[in-house]
């Protein structure tokens, strides 16, 4: 028995919470298991509270700096848990790691240049760069019988031009949950720092590999991949606190380092605000029993979906993720179209998933199960689930 409880049902309509309280705009009903957005159904915890509840004691709340000990927590974290030796200089904060992306491509790419995604993929590094105005290149990842993916370096090579100026990297990746391997890192760094490509490179799962997998920071591969990087990293996803916004962003090359760095401090965009210290100084000093924990519920829930769909629905065929709680659910043994499994989650399952074709064409026919829920909520969207299909 853990000294954590998982299993505690927290009621978050009526907070304003993205997960409960726009079902009914997005989906059209707010009577559904809300299991989409990528935060937590657990209890952010207490030790971030309570350093939240101590700061709000002092009841004022006008300017401050930076905690003396804020970056230091996060470079003691970075070298215990990833072996990466970060310099204080090559890090700072950011607003948000979406934030990041469009701020890297304003700095980065002209408006007559491109950015290159590998779908499927989280739909900001689509919609991101087309917001921006920049033109997006495909390299869609490879599919394998066993339902994994790896990247697809010719196709790549052959969509590359002397126009492309990023490409952007989730490590691990998001929707299926891949911890990229050392070999496929290096590749991929040699291949762009060759083509004198950028990569930023999304690690804000890193804290969730499971099953004894190791997340690998892009930087830390080569010094061709330390060369070429912005890495973007952040507490949120693993200790639940995504409404405070707590990223940061680690550059170690010095050109691209001052190129970004320069343009956020600028337009005051690498000043964090209150509260993101606080959480992220309580969760990387006192966090390590609640995220291992957690991260043990996680695979427990992951196991129920697999082993619920290969029992009663084997139409339904989950991949098991090395990382984070986010499950890819391949539904095409249905034989559904788009339209009719939307139809089948949200009108006869009464569920709020993510759609699969959000992460590009390549996602068709899937959906994105979020497992972070206490076990009898999953247990009973599995079961409505089930219902649906044999209707």
């Amino acid at each position: 028995m853990g000294k954590y409880n998982f299993d505690k049902i927290i009621d978050r309509h009526g907070t304003n919470a993205l997960k409960t309280d726009a079902l009914e705009e997005l989906y059209g009903s707010s009577d559904l298991i809300p299991l989409w957005v990528a935060d937590m159904d657990f209890e952010t915890p207490h030790f971030i509270t309570d350093a939240l509840r101590e700061r709000l004691e002092h009841s004022l709340f006008g300017y401050t700096v930076e905690p003396k000990e804020y970056w230091q927590t996060v470079i003691d974290w970075l070298a215990s848990h990833h072996q990466w030796k970060v310099e204080r200089e090559w890090l700072t904060y950011i607003p948000g790691v979406v934030k990041g992306i469009g701020m890297a491509i304003n700095v980065f790419v002209k408006e007559d240049e491109k950015v290159i995604i590998q779908p499927p993929i989280y739909h900001p590094f689509r919609l991101t760069p087309l917001g921006n105005k920049r033109e997006v290149v495909y390299n869609p990842l490879k599919r394998h019988e066993n339902g994994s993916y790896s990247m697809d370096f010719e196709n790549l090579e052959k969509v590359t031009d002397d126009k492309c100026r990023l490409l952007i990297l989730a490590n691990p990746h998001n929707p299926a949950g891949i911890v990229w391997d050392r070999d496929t890192l290096v590749r991929l760094a040699d291949f762009c720092h060759k083509h004198h490509l950028t990569v930023i490179s999304d690690e804000i799962h890193c804290d969730m590999a499971l099953w004894g997998n190791r997340h690998i920071p892009f930087a830390t591969v080569s010094q061709e991949a330390a060369d070429c990087s912005i890495t973007f990293g952040a507490p949120s996803k693993t200790f639940n606190i995504a409404g405070i916004v707590s990223s940061y962003t680690i550059v170690p090359n010095e050109k691209l380092r001052h190129k970004f760095f320069s343009w956020l401090q600028a337009n005051e965009l690498d000043m964090p605000n209150m509260f993101a210290p606080i959480a992220t100084i309580a969760a990387f000093s006192k966090g390590e029993e609640w995220r291992k924990e957690m991260l043990h519920y996680i695979e427990g829930n992951i196991d129920l979906v697999i082993d619920f769909c290969a029992r009663h629905i084997p139409e339904i065929k989950p991949l098991r993720p090395q990382a984070s709680y986010l499950v890819w659910l391949d539904c095409r043994e249905l034989k559904m179209t788009h339209k009719e499994l939307q139809d089948l989650f949200i009108h006869k399952a009464h569920l709020a998933l993510n759609d699969g074709a959000m992460f590009g064409k390549e996602g068709e026919g899937f959906m994105r199960m979020n497992v972070a829920s206490p076990r009898s909520v999953l247990l009973q969207a599995l079961e409505q689930l089930e219902k649906a299909v044999r209707s």
